[in-house]
């Protein structure tokens, strides 16, 4: 919000939440039925097309934001090398209330206003008036109406809140508070309300010009710069009616300058043009190289999953990952993707991140859980595991640590991907990057997580190297490891030496009241079958699935990350806010420490020195417990 609120700041719907687009129900409703039940010559398809309209604003804003996001993560292009946190996200979310302002103006106008009804599809003299209103009236008020604004009276009431974001994204351009919305409808309704006064109005004027208005908008606001100098050398009068987003960058740095709307031409006229304009454009197109130290490697997971990666929708990235019901209606973008990605043959980048010194990126492949678990998909992910660790080399990186399946630190379908990374040493042993797989910490991270006091735990999982430790690591403390499965309990008694074997029993029952597992190992069943107040606590990247009231869950290996780590405004997978996994986090402390050796194979680092790194770079235990 504003630092001083003023009236009418909250948006009249805001107590509905996620429900909010309920009070455009009856509008809709009403103009479907209006349509269908008329005769052929009474229908208005301008009232029809309203829906229509409003769902092309939403997709067009959320094509910028997904724009915006794989730009900034990658490019080097950007404007300001800043990053942006959660708390911005929060005041962002609710940037679609624009969208049902409009549909809440527009609806009833259609009705009421003859002269808005029963509109023809194109007029070229109505889209022509239009533009001219808008190069004319409109960019003139809204400069002395942002004057005004600016004013400490008004400033503090209301446009500090749009201020409040230095470091801006698309939507960003639509983030005021609600009388702020009012006055600028008023203002922008002017090139479409005299068309339709003067009877040359169309519906192709009033869409393309709310178009221009939202594309114009939401460039203006991106953090990296796109528009080609080509275009101003070749039109140079461009530069006085087409601003750029370093131009208007610079409006959220600087405050006083640079206050048009997007025709600098008004800021040229009364000396409120930043001086710096023109260099920092020039230097945003030239851009500086921003190579990673360290890059972590993950992959979507379930096919609904790309809705919460950074660079698809703010506010489910900023949350963690769960099932969504209303995701549904994009099926047709979630079956694109997926049939995308099997023929898609490169990594792409998610998100970048910055700790004191250290650059960070997090790169993703194109590929679903259930496709690693395709044995003929074996190839073609190690293939692109491979490149990607060879490119991250190319551009200089420390560190690649491997996240979720790319490591397949344990069997899939009786045949491991790649040995927990090792794959890669052996076909390029001279890799002056270093793999980690981050075994090590997960396992540092689950042995800090059993209450103190255990006496004995139940093992119920996949065979893996974190598991070996674990297991390894508890019989040497003296805590009895209970396993159910003779098989398991034969492969992992060859691999301890003797004198703990002791401490390594078959049980035939499970009254343990703390329970290692793997997501996929344990039923529903059996989780069941545990004792009131069992301690589920994971083993693996992936959480167990919540059937107990009476019982803890853990969260997955995960630790708090210190606030000095910038830029993080997207939850990992189904992690909590500025939480990251352990392998994740074990690439971050590799390359901090220095250390030159490789972490994959059957390779496990000293437990107690990589914990006690851990928590000296400000990590904190992530133990999450719930009901």
């Amino acid at each position: 919000m504003a630092s001083r609120p003023g009236p009418l700041s909250e948006f009249p719907w805001k107590n509905l939440g996620n429900y909010k687009y309920i009070v455009l129900a009856p509008w809709v409703v009403h103009s479907v039925y209006s349509y269908v039940t008329k005769e052929e010559s009474e229908r208005d398809l301008t009232g029809l097309l309203i829906l229509p309209y409003l769902l092309w604003r939403w997709i067009h804003g959320q094509a910028w934001i997904t724009l915006a996001r794989f730009q900034t993560a990658r490019s080097k292009h950007r404007i300001l090398d800043k990053g942006i946190e959660f708390e911005q996200v929060d005041r962002e979310r609710n940037w679609d209330d624009l969208i049902i302002l409009n549909g809440l103006i527009f609806y009833p106008m259609s009705y009421f206003v003859s002269a808005a009804s029963k509109l023809p599809v194109w007029r070229t003299d109505g889209v022509v008036m239009a533009f001219l209103l808008h190069a004319g009236p409109v960019e003139f008020l809204y400069y002395w109406l942002h004057r005004a604004l600016h004013h400490h009276f008004l400033y503090s009431r209301y446009h500090s809140h749009h201020h409040s974001s230095i470091v801006t994204e698309p939507i960003t351009s639509v983030v005021h508070p609600f009388a702020e919305h009012i006055s600028y409808f008023i203002l922008f309704s002017i090139p479409m309300l005299i068309p339709v006064l003067t009877g040359t109005a169309s519906i192709g004027a009033l869409l393309g010009y709310i178009t221009y208005v939202d594309f114009m908008n939401n460039m203006g606001h991106c953090n990296f710069e796109l528009v080609p100098k080509w275009l101003f050398d070749v039109f140079p009068f461009l530069k006085y009616i087409m601003y750029t987003p370093s131009f208007h960058s610079l409006h959220h740095t600087q405050f006083r300058t640079n206050l048009s709307l997007f025709m600098p031409f008004y800021d040229y006229i009364y000396g409120t043009m930043d001086h710096s304009s023109d260099k920092l454009y020039e230097t945003s197109l030239k851009g500086k190289a921003d190579n990673p130290n360290v890059v972590h490697l993950t992959h979507p997971t379930t096919l609904e999953s790309i809705y919460h990666l950074r660079p698809a929708i703010a506010s489910l990235a900023s949350s963690p990952y769960a099932p969504n019901w209303y995701l549904w209606m994009f099926w047709p973008v979630t079956y694109g993707c997926m049939l995308l990605s099997w023929i898609c043959d490169s990594t792409f980048t998610v998100e970048r991140h910055l700790f004191n010194d250290l650059k960070m990126q997090t790169w993703a492949i194109p590929r679903y859980s259930f496709q690693y678990f395709l044995p003929w998909q074996k190839d073609k992910i190690n293939s692109l595991i491979e490149k990607a660790i060879l490119k991250a080399e190319e551009a200089g990186a420390k560190v690649f640590s491997l996240g979720l399946l790319n490591q397949a630190s344990s069997i899939i379908n009786g045949e491991e991907l790649n040995g927990n990374g090792e794959l890669y040493v052996q076909k390029h042993p001279n890799l002056n990057i270093r793999i980690v797989d981050g075994s090590t910490l997960a396992v540092a991270v689950v042995l800090n997580s059993i209450p103190q006091g255990t006496k004995e735990v139940l093992l119920r999982g996949n065979l893996s190297k974190v598991v070996y430790a674990v297991a390894e690591a508890l019989c040497q403390r003296g805590v009895q490891v209970a396993m159910v499965s003779k098989d398991d309990f034969k492969k992992l008694k060859l691999r301890l030496p003797t004198d703990l074997w002791s401490n390594l029993v078959l049980s035939n029952t499970q009254t343990q009241k703390v329970w290692l597992v793997h997501a996929g190992a344990l039923t529903e069943k059996e989780q069941k079958q545990a004792p009131e107040g069992t301690h589920f606590i994971p083993l693996s990247q992936f959480p167990l699935k919540r059937v107990r009231k009476d019982c803890m869950y853990y969260t997955t290996p995960a630790l708090v990350i210190p606030k000095a780590l910038e830029n993080v405004h997207a939850c990992e997978n189904w992690l909590p806010r500025r939480v990251m996994s352990a392998w994740h986090v074990a690439g971050i402390v590799h390359a901090l420490e220095g250390w030159e050796t490789h972490e994959c194979g059957d390779t496990l680092l000293d437990v107690e020195k990589v914990w006690s790194a851990t928590l000296r770079h400000g990590f904190l235990p992530a133990v999450v417990r719930s009901t």
